[in-house]
């Protein structure tokens, strides 16, 4: 097959091994850049150029979009669509997943537990907005942020006040999400293929941290998952229509609670922390579905 890896960037680890088990399994990959790729609107032939060719040829699609580019990404995503290209994740699907508030509606309305949550707009009356959370700690979160950055723990009214205050002078758009003390500063990513999970592992925040992202210092060790956790990983990936998918999740007093889901999940913490063959998983999940 012909398969396209969308990803700025080759050098990534995880494009790096997605390109290195398509390959030794027969398949040709490319990896191409989507924000240098023109979209071709016409009747009846929609097409895709990519410098000095026309993308008729391709197979299925591997999105590796940022966040950064998801308006142009999940274009050229549609764009494949339009074409009749398999991907693992739709252009809709990643949208859905980088609305953070947009997903935790969906995923509440199915009757997947998660935190506490508040979105305002712009609300100056913070303290029934902490009230409904459960009062301080609370986390505060842009609706924007990745991998960590603009999440915010506010241990007291007055902090939790300044902190809304800030963002709403940048009209910068937050939720207000309850603390899971006793989650302790850890949380659980599990890895999904096909609506099965292939890889989960526990991430530890450093000390002092209550982040445990491991691109702010965090550590990974494999974990076996519960049958609830099992079960609400594989809810969410249905719910938000993502096959391949990263869900993160608390342990929490009354069980597990939701977090977020990636559509573009790392490889890298996941194969390090469980020893486990991701990139394979996802190739052999294109070949089954080519097949189908």
């Amino acid at each position: 097959m012909n398969i396209v890896i969308l990803s700025r960037n080759s050098n990534l680890y995880s494009t790096d091994r997605l390109v290195e088990e398509g390959e030794k399994r027969g398949h040709k990959i490319e990896v191409i850049d989507p924000l240098k790729c023109d979209i071709i609107i016409e009747k009846e032939k929609p097409t895709i150029y990519y410098k000095d060719r026309y993308l008729d040829y391709v197979d299925a699609v591997i999105p590796r979009i940022g966040a950064s580019i998801t308006f142009y990404g999940c274009a050229v995503v549609r764009q494949f669509e339009m074409m009749n290209v398999f991907t693992i994740a739709t252009s809709d699907a990643i949208q859905r997943s980088r609305d953070k508030l947009r997903s935790l509606q969906r995923l509440s309305k199915a009757g997947i537990g998660m935190p506490k949550t508040v979105f305002t707009n712009y609300s100056r009356d913070v303290e029934e907005v902490i009230e409904h959370v459960g009062g301080v700690p609370v986390i505060i979160k842009l609706l924007e942020g990745t991998q960590g950055l603009g999440v915010v723990l506010a241990e007291t009214k007055n902090a939790a006040e300044s902190v809304l205050e800030a963002f709403n002078g940048l009209e910068a758009r937050v939720i207000v999400q309850e603390f899971i003390k006793e989650a302790k500063g850890a949380d659980l990513r599990a890895l999904i293929v096909d609506g099965q999970v292939v890889g989960a592992m526990k991430r530890q925040g450093k000390e002092g941290e209550f982040r445990s992202n491991l691109h702010r210092g965090g550590s990974a060790n494999i974990i076996k998952l519960s049958e609830a956790e099992l079960r609400l990983a594989t809810n969410a990936s249905r719910v938000l229509k993502l096959p391949v998918c990263g869900v993160d999740m608390l342990q929490s007093a009354r069980g597990p609670l939701l977090l977020e889901v990636n559509s573009t999940p790392g490889l890298e913490g996941i194969e390090e922390a469980t020893g486990k063959n991701i990139a394979k998983s996802i190739i052999t999940y294109i070949e089954r579905n080519k097949r189908r």
